[in-house]
């Protein structure tokens, strides 16, 4: 991890009460403060406005996977690994009409499965998403395990998916990390983080535990629609006040890469 960069200091909020809850918190900041949005504000006060703002700008942010239970959920998350939500969510109806639940994937013989999800990706995914049915079945009973441990034993579910499963299927707070949330963060300063564990950590940390599985939505959003990982819209973006990324200039739309 960095070494810390200044002294912790006790930051007041500016409306008393706000994102963080009390108003009086000890935070440690990076520069003191810095001239953002006008005028001084301490890091936690950025950090506080950016919160706020995506909460503003995305109040409807929410899963654009298609699903309606757990066992939904966990298919189409693992699917949608390295493939668009959109291209997912044109394969599992199909999908689900054939296969309605764990019991009957588990059953499934992987060269019927695949032709019908390759256009997600790797054959793999067809083989772990009847494995981890299988063990739903064989272990517990055909039902989505609620725990992140269970469901982390599962073929092809790591943490992130593990976390996907827990706050949209079960309202469990969890906080997943993927290729947005990872840049969407860093890149706004809200963490300073090299792994999506670290990035994970210091973001828990930061956002109160019944708003993780919201914040991970609002960042996925931002990251889809304006803060794009090739050219993003730093000109239309509404957190370019306290972005430290776009006050340094970061990748203007205009502008061709040399």
């Amino acid at each position: 991890m960095r070494a810390r960069e200044s002294e912790e200091m006790m930051v007041p909020s500016p409306k008393g009460e706000g994102f963080f809850g009390e108003c009086g918190m000890t935070v440690p900041s990076p520069n003191g403060k810095g001239f953002f949005g006008g005028g001084f504000m301490t890091e936690q006060e950025r950090k506080q406005r950016i919160l706020q703002g995506l909460e503003e700008t995305y109040p409807t942010a929410g899963p654009e996977l298609h699903f309606t239970n757990p066992y939904e959920t966990l298919v189409a998350t693992i699917l949608s690994a390295q493939c668009t939500d959109q291209q997912v969510n044109r394969v599992t109806p199909a999908v689900f009409a054939r296969y309605p639940d764990a019991d009957s994937m588990a059953a499934a013989d992987p060269e019927e499965l695949f032709p019908m999800v390759k256009s997600c990706g790797f054959r793999s995914k067809a083989g772990n998403i009847i494995a981890a049915c299988r063990m739903i079945h064989e272990k517990h009973g055909g039902q989505v395990p609620d725990s992140r441990e269970e469901l982390m034993e599962l073929p092809g579910v790591g943490r992130k998916t593990a976390n996907v499963v827990l706050s949209n299927a079960f309202g469990v707070p969890a906080f997943a990390v993927d290729t947005h949330v990872f840049r969407v963060s860093n890149r706004l300063g809200l963490c300073r983080a090299d792994t999506v564990e670290e990035t994970e950590r210091q973001m828990t940390e930061l956002i109160p535990e019944e708003k993780w599985g919201k914040a991970h939505h609002w960042l996925i959003w931002h990251g889809r629609r304006v803060c794009r990982a090739q050219r993003p819209l730093c000109g239309e973006c509404t957190l370019k006040e306290w972005c430290p990324s776009g006050r340094e200039g970061a990748a203007e739309p205009a502008k061709k890469r040399t």
